[in-house]
């Protein structure tokens, strides 16, 4: 029961959140100096925004310079607010001068947010403090985080890839679930496909986030890291079993009446997801796994496919259950797998400084949207006479994301979470309550809070807004007066951080939809390069295959946001997710065949080349379709050529003129989208990239 508790994913993370804040003020309370504990408590919130507790080989490295920005940051504020500079002109420049963090790498980039929040805090400080005092606060305040992360995960070792892939074994789980119990259902590829994309989209996401937790970490050189490597290799080969698709209902349906291979299928498949879920729960707390087996579901579904060899489904879904029986069984991978370790992009400082400059940075673009909201709020809070705007400012941070889908949603969390616990911090404030139950209950909130902050964010805000208000009345004894002004800073945060994101040149999903669909179609060529190629050497076939279903993935997670977005085209994006449901045909083709040539199920040399040849002109047109601004035959491209193949078709030779098949779909759809598109902004642009 106790490893339920202290390894759950939430609880673990609640329980370190929590430490890490509440002792400081404890050791404040013991020794007299609550406001200082209070004060010093505060500096996690930082560290917490620049992913400073992430796990990572180069930690300390990270801390030294997380502590230096935010100390830096810290005495810039206030040595320029000193020098009668204005606050808008200071934080219209801090975020362009730090913003370049953000070109070294996706992790560096969140130091800008959490430099900028330590010197908006610090804004409060001003008057109260020595100059330097604040800064040495962030320093220490960062050591203590550092120190007591480091110390929690030398207990959990292990702990934050171990949560990662549980959640992958279940995505798995739910993924193979989803897919057998819509089995007959798939006739209707409208109303049956769409979950299924959802689950193959939260799968390749957490693929992706064991990536990259095994790049920070370099699990492939740490030895105590070899189970959980195996395990990930485990589950590629799991999804990639999964993934894969007959796409024939038709002939599905022929079986299932013709027998009942419906029942036999979903036992093989309950089975299987079964044993996923128990698996993701051997991970997460510590346990070896039991022994597994299931002999006599393969046995029916073998025989099933015997009696019927004219049909493909039977001997399709026993040769893939059969070798993911094997996995869940040996508990090893089908194959050995070339990690890519230490792969993550990372620039030094003076490169990422060149490409910083650059107009087309997005790091540059990131830093000056900051730059331009905190420049607002600022001017406004002074033309409102509020001289220590921090509130403001705060909430522009907090609730500004990369894009407006998750903009809107954090903001109506943020500015409801915060209505209710004021409204609660205001019914509570009247009753006096000693000093020792007033702080036990901000500990039991804090705890609760963190307990959903991940999941709940607004209910987690009710909670925070409490803890803030009674912060507020321990430090200075204002905390009825803070509560009417706060609430009209948080509304007025969110609407600039709104108008931002709309307006400040937002990074449209819609618009990046032609972009990210080319990009799919260079990632499918190099695949069938290789796949059809001269070398078919396994490891490069598996990461060509991950890379494959990383860039649908980007093209599917376009879509979902830009059909959330306002003021675009519904028929275009109506258009676009068709085009995207034969896209995911292809990646499952490409998982299929992938297996197929890893046990040397193979096309003579010639076929091959010519079945590349046609595909590699069938992908060209399509890119050339999505990037030119005109008629098809504007772009003179010569179309693929017939096969003259006689004789029985082979398993590859089915999935390449699926392929094929899928290709010529979504050249059709190219051509009928584009009239749809939207007539504004990058769209006017004729070309989608320049020429090199």
């Amino acid at each position: 029961m106790w490893r339920r508790i202290i390894y759950h994913p939430e609880v673990n993370y609640a329980l370190r959140q929590t430490l890490v804040l509440c002792l400081p003020v404890a050791i404040g309370w013991l020794f007299g100096n609550l406001q200082q504990g209070l004060l010093f408590s505060l500096v996690p919130a930082c560290c917490n925004i620049a992913g400073l507790d992430t796990p990572h080989k180069r930690f300390f490295k990270r801390l030294i310079v997380g502590g230096t920005l935010f100390a830096t940051s810290s005495f810039l504020i206030q040595w320029l607010t000193q020098h009668a500079i204005p606050l808008p002109a200071i934080l219209l420049a801090m975020p362009l001068l730090l913003g370049v963090t953000g070109e070294i790498s996706p992790l560096h980039a969140r130091l800008l947010p959490a430099s900028l929040i330590a010197a908006i805090f610090t804004l409060s400080l001003i008057g109260r403090m020595p100059i330097w005092a604040p800064p040495l606060l962030y320093i220490g305040g960062t050591i203590w985080y550092g120190f007591f992360n480091w110390f929690w995960f030398s207990l959990w070792k292990e702990q934050p890839m171990r949560e990662t892939l549980s959640l992958l074994y279940r995505e798995l789980a739910d993924y193979c679930d989803a897919k057998y119990t819509l089995l007959t259902r798939l006739t209707d590829p409208e109303k049956a496909l769409p979950p299924l994309l959802a689950r193959q989209q939260k799968a390749v996401d957490l693929i992706n986030m064991c990536y990259q937790q095994m790049h920070m970490l370099a699990a492939n050189r740490n030895n105590s890291h070899k189970r959980l490597t195996r395990a990930f290799q485990v589950a590629l080969d799991l999804q990639e079993h999964i993934s894969v698709s007959l796409h024939q209902p038709e002939e599905v349906q022929k079986l299932v009446e013709q027998s009942h291979a419906e029942a036999v299928i979903r036992w093989n498949a309950n089975l299987i997801s079964a044993r996923l879920r128990e698996l993701a729960d051997d991970i997460l707390y510590h346990r070896l796994p039991d022994r597994f087996t299931m002999e006599k579901p393969l046995q029916a579904l073998e025989k099933i496919s015997r009696q019927h060899p004219d049909n493909p489904v039977g001997n399709f879904c026993y040769y893939h259950f059969s070798r993911i029986a094997r996995v869940l069984r040996t508990q090893r991978p089908l194959y050995p797998r070339d990690l890519m370790a230490d792969r993550q992009r990372r620039l030094p400082l003076l490169p990422a400084l060149r490409s910083y400059l650059s107009i087309k940075s997005a790091a540059l673009r990131t830093a000056a949207r900051f730059a331009v909201m905190l420049g607002i709020g600022s001017t406004l809070a002074l033309s409102f006479n509020i001289p220590k705007p921090y509130w403001i400012l705060m909430t522009i941070m907090f609730v500004s994301q990369n894009g407006y889908s998750a903009t809107r949603v954090r903001i109506q969390h943020r500015a409801l979470g915060t209505f209710a616990g004021l409204v609660i911090a205001a019914a509570t404030l009247r009753f006096e309550v000693p000093e020792t139950i007033t702080l036990s209950i901000m500990l039991a909130i804090t705890l609760i809070s963190y307990l959903f902050t991940r999941k709940f964010y607004g209910w987690s805000m009710v909670g925070f807004t409490v803890t803030a208000v009674y912060s507020l009345q321990l430090l200075s004894l204002n905390g009825a007066q803070f509560l009417l002004p706060r609430l009209m800073d948080t509304l007025m945060g969110c609407l600039i951080a709104f108008a931002g994101m709309i307006w400040l040149w937002p990074q449209w999903q819609s618009g990046l939809l032609r972009q990210n669909a080319h990009d799919a179609l260079g990632a499918y060529q190099d695949a069938l390069r290789q796949l059809l190629g001269d070398e078919q050497a396994p490891e490069k076939l598996a990461w060509q295959r991950v890379r494959a279903n990383q860039a649908h993935n980007a093209l599917f997670n376009s879509l979902n946001q830009a059909m959330q977005e306002p003021g675009f085209n519904d028929r275009y994006l109506a258009d676009m997710k068709l085009w995207v449901t034969h896209s995911q045909f292809i990646v499952e083709h490409i998982n299929a065949m992938t297996i197929l040539a890893r046990e040397h199920t193979m096309l003579t040399p010639t076929l091959a080349e010519r079945y590349l040849q046609s595909c590699e002109i069938a992908l060209q047109r399509c890119q050339q379709r999505l990037e030119y601004d005109g008629p098809g035959s504007d772009t003179n491209i010569l179309e693929a050529p017939e096969n003259p193949q006689e004789g029985p078709i082979t398993i590859m030779e089915r999935h390449v003129k699926r392929i094929l098949s899928h290709l010529s779909v979504m050249h059709t759809i190219s051509s009928l989208a584009w009239s749809q598109r939207p007539h504004h902004g990058q769209w006017l642009v004729r070309r989608l990239r320049k020429p090199e």
